[in-house]
């Protein structure tokens, strides 16, 4: 059993908020770069991405992040993909926003900040995740929360975006 807990238009808004918290927090975009944890993590970013170059008229690189050699729950071969689609991108000294669609355990992001460190030392990294629903296993907060949704460890949060699943929504399902 399924229920819909945000729908296109409550995505939208949540995502307009990060937008607006993000502008406040870095006092503009000036020296900003957002990482999408792949899969969709990209597409989130790069609408975050297109909300910041309408309201600053200013283009903000997004660059799709691949944290699977990090991982700690898949084995890892020489083949595993890069880690960012962008090689010419340095993050030195750069304000990043490291944006997810779901933050549950921690791991990912845990990754993620080991990807990160191939790509430079920024100045600092925030991190903007649409869905929060609890249950860390390590210490990591997002400072940018487009929606706390409680769940049991149970039940699986299931995030759709129009870009690769035809519709935008967020659901809960009981497994």
């Amino acid at each position: 059993m399924s229920k819909v807990v945000v729908d296109k238009m409550a995505m939208q808004r949540a995502l307009t908020r990060i937008t607006y918290e993000i502008i406040e927090k870095n006092k503009g975009v000036n020296n900003l770069v957002i990482l999408g944890i792949k899969t969709r993590g990209v597409y989130l970013a790069k609408r975050i991405a297109n909300r910041l170059q309408k309201l600053e008229n200013k283009e903000v690189p997004v660059v799709q992040l691949d944290i699977t050699k990090y991982r700690d729950d898949v084995k890892h071969t020489a083949d595993d993909p890069k880690v960012a689609d962008d090689d010419k991108i340095s993050l030195d000294n750069r304000n990043v926003i490291l944006v997810d669609d779901v933050l549950f355990t921690g791991r990912t992001i845990k990754s993620a900040f080991s990807a990160i460190s191939e790509l430079g030392r920024p100045d600092n990294i925030r991190l903007a995740v649409l869905i929060d629903r609890g249950h860390r296993e390590l210490p990591i907060r997002a400072d940018f929360v487009g929606k706390n949704i409680p769940t049991s460890r149970t039940e699986k949060i299931k995030v759709q975006v129009n870009e690769i699943d035809g519709k935008d929504s967020v659901e809960i399902i009981d497994k």
